[in-house]
């Protein structure tokens, strides 16, 4: 039963604003783990999720949760308090090739436009 006692209910909270969740998880887990546990229940409906851990960004109390860390090191005094569902805000990371193309593209453009005379 104190293992039960023991047990963080969390949710995560996505950028349109659900929420996968609440889950409890033993405060022995890691942030990866985490991770993990979420792409395994992110919603298959919605567009542009993440592809894998990498991908995702946890943050709790205003601080970024790192993968190596569990989540008994990560827990707020806040969530100590409250004792109910903590909420996770889950940051998803765009696609980082499509975005490397649109910066040499966009540079590509400003140095084509120089109006430099050398004389």
């Amino acid at each position: 039963m104190a293992e039960i006692q023991e047990q963080l209910e969390i949710k995560f909270r996505l950028h349109d604003g659900s929420d996968i969740g609440p889950r409890k998880y033993s405060p022995a887990t890691s942030v990866a783990t985490l991770k993990e546990s979420l792409l395994a229940q992110w919603p298959k409906e919605k567009e542009d999720g993440p592809r894998t851990v990498n991908d995702l960004k946890l943050i709790n109390a205003g601080r970024i949760l790192e993968n190596n860390r569990t989540l008994g090191e990560c827990k707020s005094p806040l969530c100590d308090a409250t004792g109910g569902v903590t909420t996770m805000h889950v940051v998803v990371r765009p696609p980082s090739l499509e975005k490397g193309a649109e910066k040499k593209a966009s540079n590509q453009r400003k140095e084509s436009n120089c109006g430099c005379v050398i004389l």
